[in-house]
């Protein structure tokens, strides 16, 4: 990691207070929002409310002015209770596990209690009463001709991440009339060769609905004022990240510590160094924003509020640095952009453009200059994204790259 000095264009002081990162405390803000009380942090939930209050608090505690904004949010998935699968052929019966060998389908009718009809291939005639295999790419397709027949549901095959899971997910289109199924892709094929040999018999329930609930933006300025009392002038600057989850299956922890309580801590602490620091001279404010995981509902309703001159910077995942950090600029982002690449020059953190779907794309839809930031997200909203898969180095880096970037754009405004 390479460290500022005073020859950079920070000057001294700026240097310094880059340095002033605490990766140990970004750490245990991680570990805390994983904790088994927050509950995966979703939006509308006793665990999410209680993750905007813990927030809150801490925004206090850095002697920011702290608003809590809430919004509605419509057709959030809920899986009420574990899904079940399982198939027979040839007198063996084969339980499947939920996320690991199939998973909600988001645009699934709700249906609780377990269906057992026969296999039925799509290219079938008769699809009545059966639940229906349908080939790669052709789901939709599928789900027409089984709601027109009557089908009991409608199988199709999804793939997995490197570790095997099938990751969560809360949004998506809106729902069928048949129960839909994801299955791996190899027990997807399995099933098929099956069909081919026999009668197959499919059991399958899938206890997922759509429910409307409050989402709730943690909102906090640092107003800066000089030794004569007045508020200084400075770039707007507003540090955001996302901190709620997918949250918790039925019985099953998903901590959330990638995505994007990693974010989360990093905006913390980099607050926490800019609020403090009189070398820095820049109208800073942070939003931490709910209901990012449903469609970026929490910026949607943010971005309208800001001033046209806000610089936004978004942090989407700050777990496990590889090559280069994923960046993403919009709106009138260039002199934002180009301050983050030499920030990035400065405190040693490689960037590379790409893609960054997450709540930057909101305030730059807004007409705002927004750049999003992503550092890795091992685990991905699977019950493997654990806090000890959080690393401290990556911790650092972000923060140190907040950090020196608004001390760049305030070193750059007018005196």
């Amino acid at each position: 990691m390479l460290r500022m000095t005073s020859t950079t264009t920070q000057g001294p002081d700026r240097a310094s207070v880059v340095e002033r990162v605490s990766a140990a405390r970004m750490l245990a803000t991680v570990h805390e929002l994983a904790r088994d009380s927050y509950a995966g942090r979703r939006v509308g939930t006793p665990g999410g409310r209680a993750a905007a209050a813990w927030l809150a608090e801490r925004l206090r505690e850095l002697g920011g002015e702290v608003e809590l904004d809430s919004f509605p949010v419509a057709d959030v998935r809920e899986l009420y209770a574990t899904p079940e699968l399982a198939w027979s052929a040839g007198g063996r019966v084969r339980r499947l596990r939920h996320r690991r060998d199939f998973v909600e389908h988001l645009a699934s009718a709700e249906s609780p209690h377990p269906r057992a009809a026969p296999l039925a291939a799509a290219s079938e005639a008769d699809l009545s009463g059966r639940w229906v295999l349908a080939e790669a790419g052709d789901w939709a397709q599928a789900c027409e001709r089984a709601e027109a027949q009557m089908a009991a549901g409608v199988l199709i095959a999804r793939g997995t991440d490197p570790e095997g899971w099938m990751p969560k997910m809360i949004a998506g289109p809106a729902a069928r009339a048949v129960p839909i199924i994801a299955l791996r892709t190899d027990q997807h094929a399995n099933l098929a060769d099956a069909l081919t040999v026999g009668p197959v018999h499919v059991t399958g329930s899938m206890p997922l609905r759509q429910v409307a609930a409050d989402g709730h933006n943690v909102h906090a300025r640092f107003p800066r004022a000089s030794r004569t009392g007045r508020a200084e002038a400075g770039p707007r600057v507003l540090l955001t990240a996302h901190y709620d989850g997918v949250g918790d299956d039925p019985g099953v922890r998903l901590p959330a510590a990638a995505d994007n309580a990693s974010g989360v801590a990093a905006v913390l602490e980099a607050a926490r160094v800019l609020s403090v620091s009189p070398a820095i001279r820049a109208e800073l404010s942070v939003a931490f924003l709910d209901a990012e995981e449903t469609g970026a509902w929490g910026s949607a309703h943010h971005a309208p509020a800001l001033p046209a001159d806000t610089l936004v910077i978004n942090l989407d995942g700050a777990a496990h640095l590889h090559q280069a950090a994923s960046v993403e600029a919009g709106g009138p982002a260039h002199a934002l952009l180009a301050t983050l690449d030499q920030a990035a020059r400065l405190t040693g953190v490689p960037l590379r453009a790409g893609a960054m779907a997450s709540d930057n794309r909101r305030y730059a839809a807004a007409g705002l200059g927004a750049v999003g930031v992503g550092m890795g997200m091992p685990g991905y909203q699977t019950p493997a994204e654990t806090p000890e898969r959080v690393q401290a180095g990556t911790l650092a880096a972000a923060a140190r790259l907040l950090v020196a970037t608004v001390g760049l754009l305030a070193a750059q405004a007018p005196a």
